[in-house]
């Protein structure tokens, strides 16, 4: 964003700054000392165990030049006051998205969210200078941040915006006020919070509050609860799909190579090969709403095909690599039914010299449909794991449902600690064998993975 004088800022929230101090400007915010860059607005956030404002003098000495505040600060720090940091950071964002100048696409959906926004960005930055949200700061303070960080020169914003109650999404739309709004699935992630999967498409559909006037949506195809809004919604949604034949773009021909996944895309006018470096078919899905997107933005195919070809994905997600003779596929960012589904069929189909272990946590968040949901989880690897290691006390549920799914009792194993887990895992995993390693955030089995490669060292 161009730089926002205090005056400015405090105009967008409603809030007060001190006569000497309004022509101070600010780029860009931040609500973590350890992270300030200098010239940000540091955000005084209180929180259940700590108050940002206590740390008001230690941001200002890191190189932020004023503060956003909601309770008295020492008298020589610039600051803005509002009623509730939290909002005004909100409204100061708002506010700075209507002087940029780049179009906006907002993400969202159940699963796949944070590689879909990689992927777009990528796609996008091979023809336009792009802006992204980091990380998956997708939330209410994560995405004025994000907007609140797009500079003057940028052509394109990809903003994922997340949601697990209803309100949360249409608060996060009147923000980013996109573009193009991509829903790339409806899945059962925060069913316990929205009650059903129709609850989570009516949350989901918040994001077209905020569409711009001439904006576009994509879709995709294959949800029957987003097919059946084809007639209904003003733009008419732009499909994308590989079974429903009638989606305005197709992917076909979808081949697995040692590298990754091969396909055919047809539709908008154009025809042409993707090769993509990761596994899975959810990851073809994610792919085809980029692909659609990026046509309608006016991305030539020879840019997708080159941008998605050397797509690499972040943080914890799907890395697959050699480490002490085992295969890991590491996907411990997060999981919900239909990514745990997603990711076992990566395992089934991963070649192997030994056997395939599936290491999975609990999935949380899914209120009164856990117990079924973890069992069916259960069943599927029985069909698609050699064996299977659990922890958490809801993951029990899955040892239940793989033995009567077919896998041998003594192929299944729960435990209640990472220690215990690890320790059986080093045990029991011979070298060739490959290993999926998943689960909720909260269930952290990257603390999992870690012990075991540590106790395989020496292997």
């Amino acid at each position: 964003m161009a730089k926002l004088t205090l005056k400015q800022a405090a105009s967008f929230c409603g809030g007060q700054v001190a006569p000497e101090y309004e022509e101070i400007t600010f780029d860009g915010a931040c609500m973590d000392t350890r992270k300030i860059q200098n010239g940000q607005l540091f955000v005084a956030i209180r929180g259940e165990s700590r108050d940002g404002h206590d740390y008001a003098r230690s941001a200002m000495e890191a190189g932020a030049c004023a503060v956003l505040a909601e309770k008295p600060l020492d008298a020589d720090i610039p600051a803005i006051y509002a009623a509730d940091s939290r909002k005004a950071l909100g409204d100061i964002a708002r506010g700075a998205r209507k002087r940029l100048n780049c179009k906006v696409v907002g993400i969202t959906g159940s699963v796949g969210k944070t590689t879909t926004k990689e992927m777009m960005a990528a796609v996008l930055g091979s023809t336009f200078a792009t802006a992204k949200t980091e990380k998956n700061f997708n939330n209410d303070l994560g995405l004025p941040m994000s907007v609140l960080s797009v500079t003057p020169e940028k052509q394109m914003a990809v903003f994922e915006m997340g949601m697990n109650h209803f309100g949360e999404m249409r608060y996060l739309t009147s923000i980013a006020c996109p573009d193009a709004a991509v829903i790339v699935n409806i899945g059962t992630a925060h069913i316990g919070q929205l009650g059903s999967r129709e609850g989570i498409l009516k949350a989901k559909l918040e994001i077209l509050e905020g569409l711009q006037p001439d904006g576009f949506t994509v879709f995709n195809g294959d949800e029957p609860l987003l097919w059946n809004l084809k007639d209904q919604l003003q733009p008419k949604p732009v499909y994308f799909g590989i079974n429903n034949p009638d989606c305005d773009l197709l992917a076909a021909n979808i081949e697995t190579t040692p590298d990754g996944m091969s396909f055919h895309v047809r539709g908008l006018s154009q025809e042409f090969q993707v090769f993509l470096p990761v596994e899975g078919l959810h990851h073809v899905y994610d792919a085809l709403a980029v692909i659609t997107a990026a046509l309608k933005l006016g991305v030539a195919p020879t840019k997708i095909q080159e941008a998605l070809g050397s797509f690499r994905n972040t943080g914890m997600r799907q890395r697959i690599y050699e480490k002490n003779g085992f295969t890991i596929i590491e996907d411990c960012y997060n999981a919900g039914p239909e990514s745990m589904d997603a990711a076992l069929s990566v395992l089934q189909s991963h070649e192997a010299t030994g056997r395939k272990i599936a290491v999975l946590g609990d999935m949380l968040e899914l209120g009164a449909c856990s117990p079924a949901e973890h069992y069916r989880i259960g069943r599927l690897a029985a069909f698609r794991a050699d064996r299977l290691f659990t922890y958490g006390k809801n993951s029990a549920r899955m040892v239940l449902g793989a033995i009567t799914g077919g896998m041998n009792e003594k192929q299944t194993s729960n435990y209640e600690t990472h220690e215990a887990l690890a320790e059986a895992l080093a045990q029991t995993a011979k070298p060739g064998d490959v290993l999926l390693f998943k689960g909720s955030r909260g269930m952290k089995m990257e603390c999992a993975l870690e012990l075991f490669l540590t106790k395989t060292e020496k292997y």
